[in-house]
C-alpha cells in the first residue's frame, strides 16, 4: 500500500493541521503530558492518521499501512470510539495516559493515537492470536473454521506467568502504581508467539504514594470483581489480584467465571472450584480438552495460587510480586518452594503440614502463605 494521503479530515481540525506543518509533518496529542514528551509511540504521522480515519470509515479496523517514516508495512490494530460521550472521552484519555507511562513486554504497547474533531483513535500492535478468551471458550456464532484449538498445558502456564509479570509491573514498578480494574480473559491478548499482553486500560486508576486504597464507582466485569470492590467500591491492588485469581481458574479449567445453573442461579468459578480443592480433586479442575496432558504438580500449584488470590479477605491475598514467584516455581515443578499453612508452634504442626501433602481434610485457605522448603 502506498503512502496514505490525508482524506476526509474532520471538520474543525485546522489547528491540528497548522501544528502538523509547524512540526515538520508530526503532531502531538493535546492530552500529552510532559512525561510523554519524546517517548516512542507518543506521536503519529499526520498523513497516516487521516488515512486511518478514511479506512476505518470503511470498517477496516485492522489494516496494513506504510508510513512515510517506515520502509515496511506494519500490521496494526486500531480502537475507535463509537460515540463521543464524556465517559468515552475520559476512558480514552486515561488509556493514552497509562499506555504512555508503561513499558513492559507483557503490556500492550501504544503505537500512536489521534484526537481531532469527533475522532478518537488509539493504535496498537496487532495481536494475531487475538485474546485469551477466544482460546478458552467457544465463540458463539463463529464457524468451526474460526474456532481456536485448545491451548496446551505448557502454553497456559507461560501465559499465566507472563500476564502476572505484566500486572506485577503495574502494581510495583510503575510510578505511580497502577490498578487495572478490569483483568479478564478478553483483556489478555496474545501475539504471534503467544506472549501475553495485558490490554485495555480505560478503567485504570493511578495510586499516589502512601495511598492504600481508593473508593470509587464500581467498574469491571461480573465474575471477576473482588467482594470489597463489588459491594463498597473499595479498590486497591488487591482487587486486581482477586481478578487474576479468577483468570487463573478460568485458564486451567476453561470454565466461564460466572455460569448460570438450572433455575437461574448463578455460580462463580471460585464457588465451583473450592469443593474440588478441599477434596484434592486436582485433575477434575483441568480443562477436559487437555485429556490428561498436563503436569499434575504444576496444575495443583497454579490452582493453589488462584485460591490464595481469591480469598474473601483482601488483606490475606498475596501481592502480585508473590503471585509471580508462585507461578514461576510452579513452572519449575516446585523444586524449591511450596505453599503451606501458617501454623503456630504447637503439637498440631505436623498434622497441619500433612494436610498439604496428602490428607483428605479440607484446606483452610485463609491461613496459607508461600514459604521455602526446609
Amino acid at each position: 500500500m502506498g503512502d496514505l494521503q490525508p482524506q476526509g479530515a474532520p471538520a474543525g481540525d485546522q489547528q491540528l493541521q497548522r501544528e502538523q506543518q509547524a512540526r515538520g509533518g508530526r503532531i502531538r496529542h493535546r492530552l500529552l503530558g510532559p512525561h510523554l514528551q519524546g517517548r516512542r509511540g507518543a506521536c503519529m504521522h499526520y498523513i497516516s492518521v487521516h488515512g486511518l480515519v478514511s479506512l476505518i470509515t470503511c470498517r477496516k479496523l485492522v489494516i496494513q499501512i506504510r508510513d512515510k517514516c517506515v520502509r515496511y508495512g506494519v500490521q496494526i490494530a486500531v480502537k475507535r470510539l463509537k460515540a463521543m460521550t464524556a465517559k468515552a472521552e475520559m476512558e480514552f484519555a486515561i488509556e493514552v495516559e497509562i499506555l504512555g507511562r508503561v513499558r513492559h513486554k507483557n503490556l500492550l504497547s501504544l503505537r500512536g493515537f489521534y484526537a481531532g474533531g469527533d475522532e478518537r483513535l488509539i493504535v496498537y500492535d496487532y495481536m494475531p492470536n487475538h485474546s485469551l478468551l477466544t482460546h478458552l471458550h467457544t465463540q458463539r456464532g463463529a464457524p468451526s473454521s474460526q474456532q481456536h484449538q485448545p491451548l496446551d498445558w505448557a502454553r497456559r502456564v507461560a501465559i499465566a506467568i507472563g500476564a502476572a509479570e505484566g500486572l506485577a509491573y503495574l502494581h510495583h514498578e510503575a510510578n505511580p502504581h497502577i490498578i487495572h480494574r478490569d483483568i479478564k480473559a478478553s483483556n489478555v491478548l496474545l501475539d504471534a508467539e503467544f506472549v501475553p499482553k495485558v490490554a485495555d486500560f480505560g478503567f485504570a486508576k493511578l495510586i499516589p504514594d502512601g495511598v492504600s486504597h481508593l473508593t470509587t464507582r464500581v467498574k469491571g466485569t461480573l465474575g471477576y470483581l473482588a467482594p470489597e470492590y463489588a459491594m463498597w467500591g473499595k479498590v486497591s491492588e488487591s482487587c486486581d489480584v482477586y481478578s487474576f485469581g479468577v483468570l487463573l481458574l478460568e485458564l486451567v479449567s476453561a470454565r466461564r467465571p460466572l455460569e448460570k445453573l438450572p433455575g437461574g442461579v448463578k455460580r462463580e468459578i471460585v464457588q465451583w472450584a473450592a469443593p474440588l480443592v478441599d477434596r484434592r480433586k486436582w485433575e477434575r479442575l483441568a480443562d477436559p480438552r487437555l485429556a490428561g496432558r498436563f503436569d499434575l504438580l504444576q496444575l495443583r500449584a497454579v490452582v493453589e495460587a488462584a485460591m490464595l488470590c481469591t480469598q474473601s479477605n483482601a488483606e490475606s491475598r498475596p501481592a502480585m510480586a508473590e503471585v509471580v514467584e508462585m507461578l514461576r516455581f510452579s513452572g519449575e515443578r516446585r523444586t524449591t518452594k511450596e505453599i503451606v499453612p501458617v501454623v503456630a508452634a504447637s503439637s498440631e504442626e505436623t498434622t497441619d503440614l500433612e494436610d498439604v501433602t496428602g490428607s483428605s481434610e479440607p484446606l483452610d485457605r485463609r491461613s496459607w502463605k508461600l514459604t521455602k522448603l526446609r
